[in-house]
């Protein structure tokens, strides 16, 4: 079953989630977050996008040397990551309303490149790793973590079965891993499970090209 993500059911969602959403989401989602950052092995100086960064949740985690962009489609979710940058006075952090799938960075415009449980709730996750891919320079590391359709068969129809409700609230609780990458020529150098129940994958690619 394939339910469309549409931009306007993302935007509401996150507005509403804005207010709340570090509450409900934070301690969930942080063991994932900690091994997502550590995974983009980030050195000195080196240039980062983040996309989907939310109301940045990740900023503590990242070293204070590296050079940050963080990019996310609600600008409810943004004001709260500007917020969060001036409380941990980072002053090498840049944040832009952008829409993921069309951004306006040049080609190679970055090192390396993050999205933390955002591939799943974007209207066209094929568009946005596929400018991830071009902003990324050649041989750059890009780090994805996000659920994904489980392999398993009683649990991938259970997926399948909620998607209309989990379209509703922003994400897709079915979206396929390995078709997805294919469709973008990413092949994995890292997949491992995180979080509560292993639920979630971290997954890390080199941008190939």
């Amino acid at each position: 079953m394939d339910v469309a993500l549409k931009k306007r059911h993302v935007q509401r969602a996150y507005e509403f989630y804005a207010p709340v959403y570090d509450f409900i989401f934070d301690w969930i989602f942080a063991p994932g977050r900690s091994a997502a950052i550590a995974q983009l092995a980030l050195q000195p100086t080196e240039t980062v996008l983040e996309i989907g960064i939310g109301t940045g949740l990740n900023l503590p985690l990242y070293p204070a040397t590296c050079r940050l962009t963080g990019i996310d489609l609600s600008e409810e979710m943004l004001d709260k990551a500007v917020e969060r940058v001036g409380e941990l006075a980072m002053p090498n952090v840049r944040l832009k309303v952008m829409d993921a799938a069309s951004m306006d960075f040049a080609d190679g415009e970055f090192d390396k490149a993050l999205a933390t449980y955002t591939i799943s709730a974007v209207p066209d996750p094929v568009g946005v790793l596929r400018e991830m891919r071009r902003v990324v320079k050649p041989g750059g590391t890009m780090v994805i973590l996000n659920h994904f359709r489980s392999e398993r068969r009683v649990a991938g129809r259970l997926e399948d079965l909620i998607a209309p409700v989990c379209t509703r609230l922003g994400w897709k609780s079915n979206l396929a891993m390995a078709p997805l990458l294919k469709k973008v020529d990413l092949v994995p150098e890292v997949v491992m499970k995180v979080n509560m129940f292993n639920g979630w994958r971290l997954i890390g690619c080199v941008n190939r090209k």
